[in-house]
Formats: structure tokens, C-alpha cells, sequence
């Protein structure tokens, strides 16, 4: 499973909606030309699934990570709960159902494995320590679930990956004595990993951060990067015996005409085995996690 946070589905302009701008061969390859927009409906192929989920959740306001997230990670619906979109952290009242029904959780219970496979540095650690951070929906649903979170050491070894996906961040808190990877090599480590598990996660944050700074730039770097490790997961993949899921939790990046989040609707991919059947069955964010545990379930 890929999350990204902060992908919508926007207009059909290569002025303000990057992936009109965006050079994206793998999501070419997957959805045969189709560049996902607020026009689509549904697409299906031979190799994957396409569908526009929405975002808003029957609440008022923009949709926010929070209780978009949390919604995505558990099936209940988050805003509803909380009586409004709320984020960028969960909001109090969701400690109690992320503890209860998180995804990891829920497969644990089943007596699957599981992994979230983001790696964080130790300064993270150091600001959630102090208080300067919070624990965002997917790192408060591993920590709940018994999972310590990666970091250095897994990463170094080939057993995680970092949020920017090559790791080249990581040289900002000190960390210069492993290989940078190209996006292609990233996504290759993810699926190797996943053969290991049966459900394995990986977070994916710039696109919200693109989102938010307006830079047709750094929009496109982004998606082309997120591309790029799509298509190193695919190098290798089992469509026969895999399922590889997409989704987001809320539109932004898809409108640089504003730098807020925005209603429009987010894409579900699914590619693999019973692409056509899972993509047919999830028509809301609700519906995602009921979906993959039952799927590994039966």
C-alpha cells in the first residue's frame, strides 16, 4: 500500500495542475494514456483500477490528514466522529478508535504480519520526545500497535525506506554514510520487502508539501519521483499473486492556484490481483481498510 498525502484529482490544465505538466510513465503504463482528472469517473485496464473516491466525507469544510487519515487506516469515518475535517494530527477523540481499529492493528488480530516501512531519524524522536512534534495518524497507529518505528540503522541495512523516498534528505540531520537511492531503486527495496509480509505500508508526504507551496517545480519533481518508485515497484511484480493500492486522504497538489487543501475528489489505484473486483467494491475512503482485511483474510 502507497499513501500520499494530499492528491487530488483537479482540472485538466497544465497551468495550475502538475500532472498535466509532469512527465508520469509508469501511471501512463498502468492506466494506458489516462492522466487521472476531476473528469474521471472510472477506468479500468488489463493492469489496474482506477477510481475517484471523495474526500469530504459528508462534513463541511476542507478535508484535513487527521481525520482523512484516520478514516483511510481504520473505516470509520473520522470527520463524522469528530464533528469536523480536523489535522494536520489526529485529533483527540480518534486516540481511542486508532487504538482499537488502525489497520495494523486489525490484521495483527488476524494473525498476519505487517509493516510500516518509513524509517525516521533520531531527531524525530527527539521532537516528539520534547513535544515540538506529534505523532501524525500512520506513525500514533504503529506505535499503538506494538511496532517501533524504523530508522537509521533499518534503512541502512535495506530493511526500510525514507519518506523522501531516495533519501536524500537524510543528510540534513547528519546521516551521510549510506547510498542514496534513485526512485526507481526505492520502489524495487519496497516491493523486496513487502514479499516478506502480508500487508506492508509506505508513507509518501511531499505531494502535500508541494501542494502547499505553489511551485509547478517542485509539484512536478515530486509526482515524478512518486512515479518513478511506482515503476520500480512494478519491475518485479507479482500481478498474479500481488495487490498494489494507491490512495490519498485529501486533494492539494492537483490545484496550485491555491494553497489550501480542496474537496476534489482522490484517487483509488489498484493494480494486481482482483484489480477490477477491489476497485468495483471501494467507493469511499471508509471503505479501504474493510477492503484489505478482507481480502487477507479470505
Amino acid at each position: 500500500m502507497i499513501f500520499a498525502d494530499g492528491v487530488g484529482l483537479g482540472q485538466e490544465d497544465a497551468s495550475t495542475n502538475p500532472f498535466f505538466a509532469a512527465k508520469l510513465p509508469s501511471l501512463s503504463f498502468l492506466l494506458e494514456g489516462h492522466i487521472p482528472s476531476k473528469k474521471t469517473r472510472r477506468v479500468v485496464t488489463d493492469r489496474a483500477a482506477l477510481s475517484p473516491l471523495d474526500a469530504t466525507l459528508g462534513v463541511k469544510g476542507l478535508p484535513q490528514s487527521g481525520t482523512g487519515q484516520a478514516t483511510i487506516f481504520t473505516g470509520v469515518n473520522a470527520a463524522k466522529l469528530v464533528g469536523q475535517h480536523f489535522g494536520p494530527y489526529p485529533h483527540s477523540k480518534l486516540k481511542p478508535l486508532l487504538q482499537a481499529k488502525n489497520i495494523f492493528h486489525q490484521h495483527l488480530d488476524l494473525g498476519k504480519s505487517v509493516c510500516f516501512v518509513n524509517a525516521y531519524p533520531k531527531q524525530y524522536h527527539e521532537a516528539i520526545d520534547s513535544r515540538k512534534l506529534r505523532y501524525t495518524v500512520t506513525t500514533l497507529s504503529s506505535v499503538l500497535s506494538g511496532m517501533p518505528l524504523r530508522g537509521y540503522e533499518e534503512l541502512r541495512t535495506g530493511d526500510a525506506l525514507a519518506a523522501d523516498i531516495t533519501g536524500e534528505r537524510w543528510k540534513q540531520f547528519g546521516y551521510d554514510h549510506f547510498p542514496v537511492l534513485t526512485p526507481s531503486e526505492a520502489g524495487e527495496r519496497f516491493y523486496s520487502i513487502s514479499r516478506h509480509y502480508d500487508l506492508t505500508l509506505f508513507e509518501y508526504f511531499l505531494t502535500d508539501y508541494a501542494g502547499h507551496s505553489r511551485k509547478m517545480s517542485t509539484a512536478v519533481e515530486v509526482l515524478e519521483r512518486l512515479d518513478g518508485f511506482i515503476g520500480g515497484v512494478l519491475k518485479n511484480f507479482d500481478h498474479t499473486n500481488s495487490v498494489l493500492l494507491f490512495t490519498s486522504d485529501h486533494g492539494n497538489i492537483e490545484d496550485l492556484s491555491t494553497r489550501s487543501h480542496t474537496r476534489n475528489p482522490v484517487p483509488l489505484i489498484l493494480v494486481g490481483r482482483h484489480h477490477q473486483q477491489l476497485g468495483e467494491r471501494v467507493r469511499s475512503l471508509t471503505q479501504i481498510t474493510p477492503a484489505i482485511v478482507d481480502l487477507l483474510a479470505n
